[in-house]
């Protein structure tokens, strides 16, 4: 892992199995719901539920940073405890990095391989998940260097430094899907114009680990996407692209990107668009 740009925010699965008793070490397991691990939990992991404690019910991002410092006020997580992520989809300790970056949470590591890896290898597992006592947080306001707001995405349409990055699925991309099944009557499909189609799940190796840096770089150069210009990922609900944010800032070194986490769901609904 010395290869990436930043090998320091990234373990592996030994790493963490030899840190699970760290009192400054905390895991967090992000889903719908903690039965999809039908008791099989990573040891000390604390649970997020997506819908209710990260998305808003338009299925916005939850950018108020007072209910961010609950969430990691009751998982008693301070502003020294290093934060560990994981869940079914195996972006999302990219994606939780992003979010704990974003409000200025700096001591975030994303587990190689996630949660697919760790179980692939009989590692520990926990019939339960664990709880807290409450601790202080205070988190800041959410930095605008992080992320890129629909006026500049829709401004930069025309600017040939800037790369708009799709990182759903060709079926997202194409239209053919809103989300994960066909458009309804009132659902606009598609995709930004312009934008680049490289889905996210190709930065990953079958067993959930990422790619080399070789590979990496060739995937996006392939592409004409490069680390001199600015680029801006987007996906349904800025989820998958808060992932390849890290995946291009912390893995290849990418030093202009931001991620659009208002993605599909916010822009498909603009009238001026």
């Amino acid at each position: 892992m010395s290869q990436y740009a930043h090998p320091e925010v990234v373990v592996d699965t030994e790493w963490l199995e030899n840190h699970l008793h760290d009192p400054n070490l905390r895991i967090v397991e992000v889903d719908t719901s903690p039965e999809l691990y039908k008791n099989a939990h990573i040891p000390g992991a604390v649970f997020w539920h997506i819908f209710t404690d990260i998305l808003l019910p338009d299925l916005s991002i939850n950018l108020d940073a007072i209910a961010f410092a609950n969430l990691m006020s009751r998982s008693g997580i301070t502003k020294d405890t290093t934060v560990i992520a994981y869940g079914s989809y195996p972006g999302t300790g990219g994606w939780i990095f992003w979010l704990l970056k974003l409000f200025g949470h700096n001591h975030v590591k994303v587990l190689n391989g996630g949660y697919q890896k760790w179980k692939s290898e009989n590692r520990p597992l926990s019939p339960e998940l664990s709880t807290f006592s409450s601790v202080p947080y205070e988190a800041q306001t959410p930095d605008p260097q992080l992320r890129v707001l629909h006026t500049e995405v829709q401004a930069s349409m025309n600017r040939k430094n800037t790369i708009l990055l799709d990182v759903r699925t060709p079926q997202e991309y194409s239209g053919e899907w809103f989300f994960n099944q066909p458009p309804k009557k009132n659902e606009r499909a598609g995709h930004i114009p312009g934008a680049v189609n490289i889905e996210h799940i190709l930065t990953l190796n079958e067993d959930g680990t990422f790619k080399s840096l070789p590979e990496l770089k060739s995937l996006y150069e392939s592409q004409d996407i490069t680390s001199d210009q600015e680029i801006f990922p987007y996906c349904a609900i800025g989820g998958r692209s808060g992932y390849i944010w890290f995946v291009l800032k912390y893995l290849l070194g990418y030093p202009q990107v931001r991620n659009y986490d208002g993605s599909w769901n916010q822009w498909s609904r603009l009238s001026n668009v």
